[in-house]
Order: C-alpha cells, then structure tokens, then sequence
C-alpha cells in the first residue's frame, strides 16, 4: 500500500486505465488523477510550511522508507482520499470506506506518521476532491463525453 500511494503514483495509473476503459465517463476518470496529484501537490506545500519532524521512537521499528523527514500532513493519506473519493464519484462503488482508512492506519502502523497527520491529510484529500469535482464540470478534458441519443423517431416506428 505504502508503494501505491507514493507521490500519487498508484492513483494516477487508476485514472489512466479507468478513462481508457470507460469511455463515457472518461472526463471523471482523469479528474481522479487531476485530485490525486491536487491533493499531493497542497499537501507538500503544507509540510514545508509546518516542518513537523517524523515519529522518532526507538521502539518503533519504521518499516519504509519515506521521501522526506516531514510528517504533518501525510501526503499518502491525502492523495489517497482525493482519489478513493474521486472514484466513487467515476465508478458509483463507494471505494473510500475502505481505501482511506487502510491507507492512513497503515501510516501508523509504519511508524511514519503521527495520528494527526493521517486525520488532517484525508481532509486536505477531501477537500482536493471537492474542488476537482467541482473544476471538472468547467474543464473540458474533465468532462464526460455526451451518450450519443437515440432519436425519438427510431423507437416508435412499429406499426
């Protein structure tokens, strides 16, 4: 789990073979990896902000190796929320009940993050999806394509 989270990376694959597959809600698809990468990019600059050194307790034996020595907020837990949520909202499966807390308690399990870091990390990654769902409807690559319509004519010509 800790691989497929980094940096997004996972997510954005997920978006990549959801709008290949699924056509016709393509624009949702992609906007899956657009919040994915929103989310990862605020929480980076959150961290940089904050500067919260990572858990350092000699009896936790840290399992990963992590790309910086910040913790608050943890950018797994965000970009994972953005993207769960976002593929609920492509795919109509409520992915978010079991992706976000498996991802944020494996953080803590890790020994990489500190409880608060996960709880404000998927808020942030909340957040960046409610602003992508709502960005998507203004972008047009983020747009669903139209179903073709079935003419009225062509149904009723039974006589």
């Amino acid at each position: 789990m800790s691989h497929f989270g980094e940096h997004a990376l996972g997510w954005m694959a997920v978006s990549a073979v959801g709008a290949a597959v699924d056509r016709p809600r393509r624009g949702r698809w992609l906007a899956v990896g657009v919040g994915a990468v929103g989310a990862h990019a605020a929480s980076i600059a959150v961290k940089r902000v904050v500067r919260r050194p990572r858990p350092q307790d000699p009896m936790v034996r840290v399992g990963v190796s992590t790309p910086s020595r910040l913790s608050f907020p943890s950018s797994h837990a965000t970009s994972s929320t953005a993207a769960a949520l976002l593929i609920g909202r492509a795919s109509g499966v409520p992915v978010a009940a079991a992706v976000v807390p498996a991802m944020a308690l494996s953080r803590l399990l890790l020994g990489v993050h500190y409880p608060s870091d996960v709880v404000v990390g998927s808020a942030i990654g909340a957040l960046a999806a409610v602003a992508t769902d709502r960005l998507r409807h203004r972008v047009p690559v983020l747009r669903d394509e139209p179903r073709p319509r079935v003419a009225e004519s062509e149904g009723n010509n039974r006589r």
